[in-house]
This record gives structure tokens, C-alpha cells and sequence, in this order.
């Protein structure tokens, strides 16, 4: 794992919201659901690339439309694109960038990223707004967990060993940030997904 804090400066982090404004426009956020049990995330979510990451009662899955529009998912922008060319040291561009908004008392369970084809590639995930307190363990559930946490501009990259390690968000600081208005923290997590 690579933790990279204040990545992004101030500036930096305004344009990727610029960019991600205009692309929740044409893929609004949306609140998935578990598999079997149909219980709401208490994230809501979207995507943007060439695939997209969903859950519903059929499972975790990529695909390549917008489960409530039905349209493409908007293209990466090229200052989130830039991110991944700095820092993942893979050929291949993402596929995928996860858009994960955290608000109230919204948390994310630990859990693998294993639903890609490819795990040579790693999982380059930027924080914005509100700082989380993140946790991170080994490849099997249980056992010892660490704590960091991940402030406005930090960028976490996921590779090698640590590329299928348990790793969840236990809670989000409220007012820790004044990046988003009415404050909230965004996640974006870029990943390659088919084999090239």
C-alpha cells in the first residue's frame, strides 16, 4: 500500500469537482443495494469510464450503462485520468472510477475489491471532503487492522500483496473540510477490470 497525503493541492481538487459535477449531471448518484437481502448501501454511488460498478439483488457487478438511466457513463476526466498516469505505474488506462459519497452517517463495511479481472492492476482510490477514518487488514477476513486516516487531496494506492486487502471507511469526521459545501466526503477509486 501507498499513502500519499496532500496529493492533490486546493486547486487541484476544485478542478476534479468541476469534472465531477458535470459528470453526476449526465450519471446521477444512485443508492445500490446488497445481493439477496436488497439492503441500501448508506453510500450512494456512480461511475464514470467505459465500466461501471454495480450492485442489486442479481450481485456485484461491472457493466456498461447506468442501472436507473440506462445510458454510457460519462468518460473520465482527464484530471482524474492524470492521477493514475502519476502514480500507478501500470500501461494499461482504468477501465473504472467508483464515485462514492459519503454523508452523514454513511460507512463502507470491509470488503475486497475482487470483482475485476485483473488484479496485476493496482486500485488508485483519491479522497475529497471530509476526512474518513480509514481501516485496512490482510487478504483473509479477520485478524489485525489498521487505522489511517484519509484527508481531502490524499491519494491510497492498493498493489502487490496489499491489492486484495479487507479495507473499509468506519466513519466520516463531519466539518473536517470545507471543499464541499454542505460538507460530505467523495471517494473516487480508479481500476483496471478486464485482462488486456
Amino acid at each position: 500500500m501507498r499513502y500519499l497525503p496532500e496529493f492533490l493541492d486546493r486547486g487541484a481538487q476544485e478542478q476534479v469537482l468541476r469534472d465531477l459535477r458535470k459528470a453526476v449531471a449526465e450519471a446521477p448518484l444512485f443508492t445500490p443495494v446488497m445481493p439477496k437481502t436488497a439492503k441500501p448501501f448508506s453510500v450512494r454511488m456512480t461511475n464514470m469510464g467505459v465500466l461501471g460498478w454495480v450492485s442489486d439483488k442479481a450481485g456485484y457487478r461491472y457493466q456498461a450503462t447506468h442501472p436507473a438511466t440506462g445510458l454510457p457513463w460519462p468518460a473520465i476526466p482527464q484530471s482524474i485520468l492524470a492521477v493514475w498516469n502519476r502514480v500507478s505505474n501500470h500501461a494499461q488506462v482504468p477501465e473504472a472510477c467508483l464515485v462514492n459519497f459519503y454523508g452523514g452517517d454513511a460507512k463502507m463495511g470491509l470488503h475486497q475489491d475482487r470483482d475485476e479481472e485483473d488484479f496485476s492492476a493496482p486500485v488508485v482510490s483519491i479522497s475529497l471532503g471530509d476526512t474518513a477514518l480509514f481501516r485496512i487488514g490482510g487478504t483473509t477476513r479477520g485478524g489485525k487492522t489498521q487505522s489511517l486516516k484519509l484527508a481531502s487531496g490524499d491519494v491510497l494506492i492498493l498493489e502487490g500483496p496489499t491489492r486484495l486487502a479487507f479495507h473499509g471507511i468506519d466513519r466520516v469526521i463531519g466539518g473536517s473540510s470545507t471543499l464541499l459545501k454542505d460538507g460530505g466526503r467523495i471517494n473516487l477509486t480508479l481500476r483496471r477490470v478486464t485482462r488486456p
